[in-house]
C-alpha cells in the first residue's frame, strides 16, 4: 500500500463550501475527542468512490509541526475574518478508518448525518485519508460499473417484473440511493439484497432507515411491506443460478430486523433450496431470536452476520436499545449457528477511540474465545462521533491502543480468524 513521504496538509471549507488546503498546518486525527498526529503509514490515497463532506458548525483542527501541538483554525487563512468549516472523508466500501476527522464543535452545531467521518488531507495534488483496505474483494468498487449500464439494466428489469414489489423496491434503492448491493443485483453478479422486514425489535441510535423526528435524518427509506415467498424466491433463485460468486442476503439497511419475519424467510429458504444448491444464503441480523435462527439454519441458511457495536453488554444496550431481547440472546444465536455447522460473521462497527479502547479490546477477545466466530467484518460506524461518545458516556481519559495496533493485536491473538468487509462466499 502506498504511503506519503511527508504529512498531508490540513483541509478546510470556506464560506462558499469550497475545499482548500492550508499547508502551514498538517492534518491531525481525532480519537474519542482527543487529537493525535497520525503516522505516515496511517495514510493512503483516498480510494476512488469516496466522498468529501464539510462539517457544519465545526472548526478545523490541524497540527503545527513547529510547536508539536494541535491548533484550532478559526478563520480563513487566505481571507481574514471569513468563516471556515472542518472537512471529512466518507471512504469507499472495503476501507476501515484509523482516525476520525478532527474539529471543535461550536455551540448550536447540528448533529452530523449518519455517515463515517475519516481524517483527510492534501499531499502532492491528491487527497489522502487515514485508513486501510480491509477487504480485497472489489464487489463494490467504483471502477466495477458504469452508471449508464446500471440505469439501463435496472429500468429493463423493473419493466419486466412490474408485479414483483421487492424488485420494484430494489429499483428505488439502486437508482435513488445508489445502494451497491441493489446495483450488483441488477447487474446480475455477486451479492444480492433481500430486504424483508418493515419492523424492528431494536432502536439503534445510528439506524439508517428510521430516525425519530427532530434527530438527524435517516439516509434511506425503510421497506413498507413484507414480500411474499414468491417475490423473494423469484429474485433469489435466478440470482443464485446465474450470478458470479452468488450470495443472497436477508437483512439490509432499508429494513428493520429480518428475524421478525422468520416464517416467510424460512419458507423462502426452503423453496430456494428446492430449486438450487448453488451459492450462499446469508442473513444480516441483530441475532436477537436464537429459536428463529435455529429454524432458519435447519431450513438451509448458510451464514449469519451478527451486528455489534461493542462486545460489552452495557455499551451494546446503549446503542441498540433492544426491545424484548438481551445481549445473551445475541450470543446464543451465534452458538446456535456454530452448533449447526454454519458460518458466523461479526459485523463489527469500528470507531477510533472506542473500538480500540483497552476495555473493548479485552471484551472483544473474550467474546471470540467463548463463541468462535469465523469472520470479522470491519465496518466504520456511521454516526456523529461526539453523539456516540455522549450516548455511551465515554470518558476522554479512556486508554486506547490506536486502530492500527488494535488490529495487529487481534490478528496475533487469533491467527486463524479471518477479517474483511463483505459477506464471504461460504458455499461456492
Amino acid at each position: 500500500m502506498e504511503h506519503p513521504k511527508n504529512f498531508p496538509a490540513l483541509l478546510f471549507a470556506d464560506g462558499e463550501g469550497n475545499i482548500r488546503e492550508f499547508t502551514d498546518l498538517e492534518v491531525v486525527g481525532m480519537s474519542n475527542g482527543n487529537f493525535i498526529r497520525p503516522a505516515l503509514e496511517d495514510w493512503i490515497p483516498m480510494p476512488e468512490g469516496s466522498d468529501l463532506f464539510t462539517l457544519p458548525g465545526r472548526l478545523p483542527v490541524g497540527w503545527d509541526p513547529h510547536s508539536g501541538e494541535p491548533v484550532l483554525l478559526t478563520e480563513n487563512p487566505y481571507e481574514a475574518g471569513k468563516p471556515v468549516q472542518a472537512v471529512a472523508a466518507f471512504m469507499a466500501p472495503a476501507h476501515t478508518a484509523i482516525f476520525s476527522s478532527s474539529y471543535q464543535t461550536q455551540p448550536g452545531a447540528p448533529t452530523l448525518p449518519l455517515f463515517a467521518y475519516t481524517a483527510v488531507g492534501w499531499y502532492l495534488d491528491s487527497f489522502w485519508v487515514t485508513g486501510f483496505r480491509s477487504d480485497i474483494d472489489k464487489r463494490q468498487d467504483a471502477d466495477q460499473y458504469r452508471q449508464a449500464d446500471v440505469t439501463k439494466r435496472t429500468r429493463k428489469k423493473l419493466q419486466q417484473f412490474k408485479d414483483n414489489r421487492l424488485i420494484q423496491h430494489l429499483g428505488k434503492c439502486c437508482l435513488t440511493y445508489g445502494c451497491p448491493a441493489a446495483r450488483n443485483y441488477f447487474l446480475g453478479r455477486w451479492e444480492a439484497p433481500l430486504p424483508t422486514s418493515p419492523s424492528c425489535n431494536a432502536r439503534c441510535l445510528g439506524c439508517i432507515s428510521l430516525q425519530a423526528s427532530g434527530c438527524c435524518p435517516s439516509t434511506q427509506d425503510r421497506i413498507t411491506f413484507v414480500p411474499s415467498v414468491g417475490e423473494i424466491s423469484q429474485i433469489a433463485i435466478s440470482h443464485l443460478d446465474t450470478a458470479e460468486n452468488p450470495i443472497v442476503s436477508f437483512g439490509q439497511g432499508c429494513e428493520g430486523e429480518p428475524l421478525l419475519q422468520a416464517d416467510v424467510i424460512e419458507k423462502a429458504i426452503q423453496r430456494i433450496r428446492s430449486k438450487t444448491s448453488r451459492g450462499t444464503i446469508n442473513l444480516n441480523s441483530n441475532s436477537s431470536l436464537p429459536v428463529s435462527v435455529k429454524r432458519l439454519a435447519v431450513a438451509g441458511l448458510d451464514s449469519i452476520r451478527v451486528s455489534l457495536n461493542s462486545a460489552q453488554q452495557d455499551c451494546y444496550n446503549l446503542y441498540f436499545r433492544p426491545t424484548n431481547y438481551s445481549f445473551s440472546d445475541v450470543m446464543k444465536s451465534i452458538d446456535v449457528m456454530k452448533e449447526s455447522g454454519r458460518f458466523v460473521s461479526l459485523n463489527y462497527f469500528v470507531l477510533p477511540g472506542f473500538t480500540d479502547s483497552i476495555q473493548e479490546f479485552e471484551a472483544f477477545c473474550t467474546l471470540i474465545r467463548r463463541h468462535h466466530p469465523n469472520f470479522i467484518q470491519l465496518r466504520n460506524l456511521n454516526m456523529d462521533p461526539e453523539w456516540y461518545q455522549q450516548s455511551l458516556a465515554l470518558s476522554k481519559e479512556t486508554q486506547t491502543l490506536g486502530i492500527s495496533q488494535w488490529f495487529d493485536m487481534v490478528q496475533k491473538e487469533f491467527p486463524a480468524l479471518r477479517f474483511g468487509y463483505f459477506n464471504p462466499q461460504v458455499n461456492p
